[in-house]
């Protein structure tokens, strides 16, 4: 009897016997490998601009003042440019401080070289009144800071300080113009809209006196509130002139008072050519 013969096989190579073939990744998977980078620089970036909305005002502030200290350094020198603009910055901030009183929503202060700056209102005040105190609210803190620096020129002695002094309680005065979009212009809406003839027949001698491209831009940017003088206007138009008389009698002390003080205080701090 033929016993069978024993058959041997190779022992199977473990290297093979434990290789395991990987998976092969889902459409969802290789979608989350391609873009899952560019979803990550989305969100970075939504993030980053987050930030940047709420530091926009502080930019567009801070940026405007620095290039308009820049320009004006480039005639006055620094520290008389640093201290202008300082004059301006808290001019607009009785702006906007005001607004905000009544509850105004008011965007941050925007510089502009050689022309001053501007508070930009996102809603327009409700009455003639509301637009006097906002009108006012510049002037006013604006001729405490010139006064601020005058107190510094008295204690110092420091002839810096009594130019400044004077040149922002005639930027202040300057403004109480009652024209067009000048602080005086919004301010006597509060008394008769027809002292902007007045503002006018001021700001023509001026320009004709002094010829320059600001003071004719603020003549041609005044005529469209002039020619509403005499057009025919709507019931909603004459409720925004209809005040009370103390109302008026108040802006009209603190409208003309304040004239008077600056007229003054730049009597005060004028520098006579000979003592210079």
């Amino acid at each position: 009897m033929n016993e069978p013969t024993p058959s041997f096989q190779t022992p199977p190579d473990p290297a093979i016997s434990l290789r395991v073939e990987p998976a092969r990744p889902t459409w969802q998977q290789r979608l989350k490998k391609l873009f899952g980078p560019v979803v990550v620089v989305f969100v970075m970036f939504g993030k980053l601009l987050a930030k940047l909305k709420f530091a926009l005002p502080f930019l567009k502030t801070g940026g405007t003042m620095l290039l308009s200290i820049w320009f004006y350094a480039m005639n006055w020198g620094w520290p008389f440019a640093v201290g202008f603009v300082l004059l301006i910055f808290v001019h607009e901030c009785g702006h906007l401080i005001a607004a905000r009183q009544f509850g105004l929503k008011v965007g941050a202060p925007v510089f502009i070289p050689f022309m001053g700056a501007f508070i930009a209102l996102k809603e327009a005040p409700r009455n003639a009144w509301i637009e006097a105190c906002v009108g006012i609210g510049g002037p006013v803190a604006g001729s405490l800071a010139a006064g601020v620096c005058h107190l510094v020129y008295l204690a110092t002695g420091n002839p810096f300080w009594r130019a400044l002094a004077y040149t922002g309680f005639f930027l202040n005065l300057f403004n109480l113009t009652p024209i067009g979009f000048l602080d005086g212009g919004r301010i006597v809406t509060a008394l008769s809209p027809w002292l902007w003839v007045a503002g006018l027949v001021i700001m023509g001698a001026m320009a004709v006196a002094h010829p320059s491209f600001l003071l004719i831009m603020i003549l041609v940017l005044s005529l469209p509130r002039l020619w509403s003088l005499f057009r025919a206007k709507t019931d909603e138009e004459k409720r925004f002139f209809e005040i009370t008389p103390s109302q008026r009698w108040t802006m009209a002390l603190w409208y003309f008072g304040l004239v008077a003080a600056l007229v003054f205080a730049m009597q005060v701090t004028h520098i006579e050519p000979h003592s210079r």
